[in-house]
């Protein structure tokens, strides 16, 4: 039966949309042009090629390549743009198997590796990344007491930042609480503004503090900042001059009813403990143990504010939900001498370099040491393999990332001091 030329042509159309089996040199002389049953011969013309090699009939001629010129194949794993005709870095190795693929599907077992080369690494080793070290505890099964052993690294990694924090000027060094106080009042005077300024200080910038407190020096009745003055002043007058702090309606409160607790039970003085501190409205662990520090030059215990609290969660100390749970933490195993010290270490560290959006590893002397589990570097490898067969998929990949674009969103924490001085509305002089 003859066959038409539509028939014939629709056949190679199929062909060409199903799937190519590999074939060899003997299967396609194989496949050479017959006779048709009725004795006459057929003429068709050479298939005519470009100048690359390539068939200009796509319907009527197809290409195959043999096995052994398709064991290693350059080829692009992604997507090209349109309109790019540079070749993709990308290499595609496939392992070689005499097997004949049948389908689309891959073979069981065949390991398909992907890497995305870049001219800058000159291997595909993985960065160091450090591994937190937290803090333990350990139960004495005798006696039942708690001894906590602290982390592996930490005086190291306090030695670096002790010496980073030297060339580092942070808003605590010039603007913090502990040099609110004016110098040329009397002693109690002087306690009472630094009370006064850690109860401003809650959910308020150092530089917005520094600011409402000279305020207050400077536009309450001569000699300032007073418990006599905090007294006569009307809740409304202290509202105005207080307005530009977090929380500023009810700090009105607690430094009002503060100020008459202070008159009656403490002979017009602040508390000399930190259980007499944290008796007073709106005063928590961590103002307690702050103005004890600063005002009293007694260390009671560790100030863990929220920088505290997140950096050494960061670096990986301890792994705690809250600040006051943080400080139990450290007091279980930092020496003694450094329980004042270490607030205004991290404080410094969390407004300059450590913020809470976008850290700058970069500028931290920890970077690059394996230290800080928390460390973002701007080369990172990315390593993930993947093996075909059995549902199982993981691809090898090495790739050059920047640190989740941080350096492109950076947000500055600590608004200048001009910011702070157009909020409150008074001039301010740096210390």
């Amino acid at each position: 039966m003859r066959t038409s030329r539509i028939s014939r042509e629709a056949a190679k159309v199929a062909a060409l949309s199903s799937t190519p089996r590999r074939q060899t040199r003997s299967q396609l002389a194989a496949q050479a042009p017959k006779a048709i049953p009725n004795g006459s011969h057929k003429s068709e013309k050479a298939p005519v090629r470009d100048a690359d090699g390539t068939d200009s009939q796509s319907l009527s001629s197809t290409t195959s390549q043999d096995i052994e010129d398709d064991s290693f194949t350059p080829q692009s794993s992604r997507k090209r743009k349109r309109g790019t005709d540079t070749p993709s870095t990308t290499l595609t190795a496939t392992s070689t198997t005499t097997t004949i693929r049948k389908s689309p599907r891959k073979i069981k077992g065949e390991v398909t590796e992907e890497y995305e080369l870049d001219e800058k690494l000159n291997d595909r080793t993985r960065l160091p990344k450090a591994r937190p070290q937290p803090s333990k505890k350990a139960t004495d099964p005798d006696t039942g007491e708690v001894t906590i052993h602290p982390p592996g690294n930490w005086e190291e990694m306090y030695s670096i930042v002790q010496k980073m924090r030297k060339r580092l000027v942070a808003p605590v060094d010039t603007m913090g609480c502990e040099r609110a106080a004016d110098v040329q009042l009397s002693a109690k005077d002087q306690r009472f503004q630094t009370l006064i300024a850690l109860m401003l200080s809650s959910q308020t910038k150092d530089t917005t503090n520094h600011a409402v407190m000279t305020r207050l020096r400077t536009e309450l009745p001569s000699p300032g900042l007073t418990l006599t003055n905090i007294l006569a002043v009307t809740p409304t007058r202290l509202n105005e001059l207080i307005y530009a702090v977090g929380f500023h309606n009810n700090k009105v409160r607690y430094i009002k009813s503060t100020s008459e607790i202070l008159r009656d039970n403490f002979d017009g003085d602040i508390p000399n403990t930190p259980e007499g501190l944290m008796s007073l409205p709106g005063v928590g662990p961590k103002m307690a143990y702050l103005c004890m520090s600063a005002a009293w030059d007694k260390t009671e215990g560790i100030g863990v504010d929220v920088h505290v609290h997140r950096i050494t969660n960061l670096w990986g100390w301890n792994k705690t939900k809250g600040p006051e749970e943080t400080r139990r933490e450290l007091e279980g195993w930092l020496p003694r001498e450094k329980w004042r010290e270490i607030n205004w270490l991290l404080v410094g560290l969390g407004q300059t370099v450590c913020t809470p959006v976008g850290r700058r590893c970069g500028e931290c002397d920890l970077a690059g040491k394996g230290l800080c589990a928390g460390e973002v570097v701007d080369r990172k490898v990315k390593v993930v393999r993947k093996k075909e067969g059995k549902g199982e998929q993981v691809l090898v990949k090495e790739e050059d990332v920047k640190a989740d674009g941080e350096k492109e969103v950076l947000v500055k924490e600590e608004e200048s001091l001009e910011q702070a001085e157009r909020d409150v509305g008074v001039k301010v002089e740096e210390p």
